[in-house]
């Protein structure tokens, strides 16, 4: 029981490590150039309607409600899930998963497991880091750059974002990240059904799993946001 314990503790860490840790510098710097574009776009489009002043609105909302889920879990899936895809996808190339199914493991459970309990809150700290990075970079091209109040552009975030944003936020990570670490071990578990040799088969599944966890990310997304207006 003690090294079986040991054991899922290094998978959890592991899985912590791929997720979280490696994924932070794409996420930051994705969120930060978001928040600039943004901060630029929004400033102009505003300034048209006398309506600079809201901001810090535009960039929040923008951000909480829809941008900072859909990027942050796609980044997520274009770091971890390709890792993931790949690694499955040889290890069934290799035979190892059928080796553990032989010793009456659940290949699943042992491999992937500790991913999807990781996932669970990984990509919501991630996409919550992504909403405060972007809300900055917002800052940063529409306060500092382009000499806008910066005390009115931190009020309008503050009276913008309510306790439903941030639930509709949270939601959606939980159910982008679940869905996006299930589809790419998907794919890497059944990589030896595509029909290519060998390395082809793990370089398919990797493709496969980044784009159709893509895919269902955008596709959740429309639904979760009209089930929620």
């Amino acid at each position: 029981m003690v090294r079986s314990g040991g054991g899922l503790r290094a998978r959890l860490v592991r899985a912590i490590y791929e997720i979280g840790v490696r994924c932070l510098p794409v996420i930051s710097v994705v969120a930060v150039f978001a928040g600039l574009v943004l901060g630029l776009q929004g400033h102009y489009v505003l300034s048209r309607f006398g309506a600079s002043g809201m901001l810090g609105t535009l960039v929040s909302l923008s951000l909480c409600r829809e941008l900072a889920p859909v990027l942050a879990a796609i980044m997520v899936a274009g770091q971890a899930g390709t890792a993931l895809s790949a690694e499955l996808g040889i290890q069934r190339s290799s035979e190892q998963i059928d080796a553990l199914e032989l010793m009456g493991i659940s290949a699943e459970g042992f491999l992937v497991g500790p991913r999807l309990l990781v996932a669970c809150f990984a990509v919501p700290v991630l996409t919550a880091l992504f909403v405060l990075v972007g809300i900055s970079g917002g800052w940063l091209s529409g306060c500092v750059l382009l000499h806008q109040d910066g005390h009115g552009y931190w009020a309008a975030v503050h009276d913008a974002i309510h306790g439903s944003d941030v639930r509709e936020c949270l939601l959606k990570a939980l159910a982008f990240g679940l869905a996006t670490v299930s589809l790419c071990a998907y794919q890497g578990f059944h990589s030896h059904h595509l029909g290519e040799p060998g390395a082809r088969s793990v370089s398919a599944a990797t493709v496969r799993g980044v784009v159709f966890s893509s895919m269902l990310v955008l596709a959740a997304d429309y639904l979760i946001t009209a089930l929620l207006v």
